[in-house]
């Protein structure tokens, strides 16, 4: 299991979105790097 994670984030309004969506939409979203705790879970 990897220690880090990726996740997709509306510019606009916040919202989480698909990473792939993100990566289309470069303008307009960013795709966010994290660390996970030893359950998978965001540990920041």
């Amino acid at each position: 299991m990897s220690n880090v994670g990726k996740r997709g984030r509306d510019a606009g309004n916040g919202q989480f979105i698909p990473v792939q969506k993100a990566e289309r939409r470069k303008k307009t979203a960013t795709v966010e790097t994290f660390k996970k705790d030893k359950n998978g879970r965001p540990a920041n």
